[in-house]
């Protein structure tokens, strides 16, 4: 089977550049958010499975991969509005949009900030809730350390090192295909291409949003992975109570990575998410 052509180029926005993926296909558009420490990468089986029927765009966001990482907050109010410039710079009006773990929260805040732009919502394994109160420390008080990473022995002397550490540091082979598409060759050795101030702003700064859920009219699909490392049962029902027009499924699978963890079954519950949007 053909493979879909996925293109790559740098939005030079106001004050980010923004590193993408475009299909640039014909169709209705996807807008694939990543989660934290991630990259557009994560969307590549998506980008093949939907992209000759949609135009899927995935992008690096802001502090992350190949896009611009100033100092700042990395708060999703700051994040979802890159995602608008981005829009805006691609001319597009109107997207489906689909967020991964931060990626959730991001599109969350998109859907609730700027309702016009999206006409569906998909949240992976997202919770809404956060710190009640957002936080208090103004942003040169807060340590640049990425919690996850600080005892890493970054820069790796070489790739076998860097591979054998970050293998033994994931709990599945998709939490280390998800870090290692973070993995980069510098002069220095092999880094992650992500920042630890951005890492540890957007940490700090995260804050609770079940306020925002009632807010969402348009249709959203929600997916956990099975058990509640990431989405409580509490949250998870108390999510499903405030959004009006919501379906929700359980993976079959404890992975974080929702959509890969079993394709076959994700992908059976996106494609009845995409045909209930086609009656609409």
């Amino acid at each position: 089977m053909e493979k879909v052509k996925i293109h790559r180029n740098i939005a030079k926005l106001k004050n980010i550049d923004i590193f993408y993926r475009d299909t640039k296909t014909e169709g209705p558009v996807i807008l694939c958010l990543h989660g934290r420490w991630g990259r557009g990468e994560t969307w590549v089986d998506f980008i093949q499975h939907y992209g000759k029927e949609y135009r899927v765009i995935a992008p690096d966001q802001r502090g992350h991969g190949l896009s611009s990482k100033p100092i700042s907050k990395y708060s999703a109010e700051e994040m979802a509005a890159d995602m608008v410039e981005l829009l805006g710079y691609l001319k597009l009006d109107s997207v489906i949009l689909v967020g991964h773990s931060m990626g959730g929260r991001i599109a969350g805040y998109l859907t609730t900030l700027y309702p016009k732009y999206v006409k569906a919502l998909a949240l992976l394994d997202k919770s809404a809730s956060g710190q009640v109160k957002p936080k208090s420390l103004p942003l040169n008080q807060i340590p640049t350390i990425d919690p996850l990473t600080k005892d890493w022995p970054l820069p790796f002397a070489t790739l076998i090192d860097a591979k054998e550490f970050i293998k033994q540091a994931m709990d599945s082979n998709l939490g280390y295909h998800y870090f290692m598409n973070s993995l980069v060759e510098t002069v220095e050795g092999y880094q992650m291409m992500f920042s630890s101030q951005a890492m540890a702003a957007n940490i700090a700064y995260e804050e609770d949003w079940f306020h925002l859920l009632p807010k969402i009219k348009c249709p959203v699909m929600l997916v956990r992975a099975k058990g509640n490392d990431a989405v409580s049962d509490e949250d998870f029902n108390k999510m499903q109570s405030l959004i009006t027009d919501c379906v929700a499924y359980e993976m079959s699978q404890p992975d974080h990575n929702v959509h890969l963890s079993n394709k076959a079954e994700f992908y059976s519950y996106f494609d009845g998410f995409l045909k209930k949007l086609q009656s609409i």
